[in-house]
């Protein structure tokens, strides 16, 4: 489909034209002409779907339409985990409103927040925030959101994972009441499904996938190995594979730096990103992982939330997450804009039961690639009993048992003819 058939203006069609968009995504059929009949929404939509673009070209249509020269105050107002997530969109609505007098600023911390406040105050239309940052500007009175025709919240489910909820529910007490609100999410998870019935009034449900899933153009594979060789593991992978932009997601910001260390003394260029990074250093690291200057980036799930790299090849799971939805946003991040893109996922036998816990959440298996010198050794499998089992085993025992001192004499059985057989 189009974008000309959706109902959008002509400032906007040109913008999206001049990005190289021709055809609108499956979410962005649906979600942008909900978003302009006004109502509230839940949108479940896996990352590289193009779901900013989705919400961000009505918003701009909407405020555009309505708006008064030289009159710039807070009216859409997205809120995003992670500041990389929130300076990504902030790059999107600048795209797409680019010939529209509208302006958008970006708030986040680790940034200079009398910067921040003086944009404010020169006026803005569109605010993409972290929550905490946006309190900060909130407390001294730097802006006021009482005017805000629109709440966006960007994965949601990463928002709540984080636990930031009760930063937004500080946020929302300084909202009007008369707003429409749209969340956002990758996966429905029970506490999000209990976020959307304190903020969304009578909300359409889009889901052009079931939430949780997975997106058809990212190939995902498994590889058995014993700790011992893991690290070994995931330098053959990259170097014999010839691999030339992987990133490597980790649980723990010190193994991201011990792996970081580990494949540079490799001869793989490497670098890591993760919370205790700066702004400035994790901008950087991307920049160089986008350019080529290094060839893989090691990455928490936290610090890499929000990241948009489009052409990025693999993606490796050096460890299974502890909450099982980072698995999708992971994954999401290759195979992005129609793209292929491949996901692996080391495994080792302590992961077993996180592995079939992830399969029930994808609702299949992950095929498994076995490398004899890397993999376990085959574990004997476990038979279920079965009554044909237990027949076998009570007959195998009677041989093992001792006979009785005094064999019992057998009595001679009478026979009638209902016996059915003559003497």
């Amino acid at each position: 489909m189009s974008f000309a058939t959706l109902g959008l203006s002509p400032q906007i069609l040109s913008a999206i034209s001049e990005k190289g968009y021709s055809t609108a995504t499956e979410i962005q059929k649906v979600l942008i002409p909900t978003i302009l009949t006004g109502r509230d929404i839940l949108a479940g939509a896996q990352t590289g779907t193009g779901k900013t673009a989705g919400y961000a070209l009505p918003i701009l249509q909407e405020l555009n339409r309505h708006h008064i020269e030289d009159n710039h105050y807070p009216q859409a107002l997205i809120l995003a985990p992670t500041r990389e997530l929130a300076k990504q969109i902030h790059g999107s609505f600048r795209v797409y409103g680019k010939h529209l007098p509208l302006r958008s600023t970006v708030l986040y911390g680790g940034a200079n927040i009398t910067a921040q406040a003086n944009r404010l105050t020169n006026g803005t239309d569109i605010i993409i925030a972290t929550s905490g940052r946006l309190l900060e500007h909130l407390h001294h009175k730097n802006l006021s959101l009482e005017s805000l025709r629109y709440l966006v919240l960007d994965e949601a489910d990463t928002t709540l994972d984080m636990g930031f909820i009760h930063e937004v529910s500080q946020i929302m007490d300084q909202l009007p009441k008369k707003r429409q609100n749209i969340l956002i999410s990758a996966t429905l998870t029970p506490a999000l499904k209990r976020l959307s019935d304190a903020i969304l009034t009578k909300p359409i449900r889009i889901e052009t996938d079931r939430m949780g899933s997975t997106a058809a153009s990212v190939q995902q594979c498994s590889y058995p190995v014993i700790s011992e060789k893991k690290e070994e593991l995931l330098s053959y992978l990259i170097g014999s594979r010839n691999y030339t932009q992987v990133m490597v997601f980790v649980r723990k910001k010190e193994l991201a730096d011990q792996l970081s260390t580990t494949l540079n003394t490799h001869g793989l260029k490497t670098e890591a990103i993760h919370g205790d990074k700066s702004s400035g250093a994790r901008s950087k690291a991307l920049e160089k992982f986008k350019t080529g200057a290094i060839r893989v980036l090691v990455a928490t799930d936290i610090a890499a939330r929000g990241l948009d790299i489009p052409s990025l090849e693999v993606v490796i799971n050096y460890d299974i997450p502890h909450v099982l939805g980072d698995y999708i946003h992971r994954i999401g991040r290759t195979g992005r804009a129609g793209k292929q893109g491949l996901a692996i996922t080391l495994s080792t036998p302590e992961d077993s039961i996180a592995l079939k816990d992830l399969e029930r959440l994808l609702g299949k298996a992950i095929p498994k690639e076995i490398l004899p010198e890397y993999a376990p050794p085959k574990q004997t499998k476990t038979v279920k009993k079965s009554k044909a089992k237990a027949e076998i085993k009570k007959a195998a025992g009677a041989f093992g048992r001792k006979k009785s001192k005094a064999p019992r004499a057998s009595k001679k059985r009478k026979t009638t003819k209902r016996d059915g057989w003559k003497r």
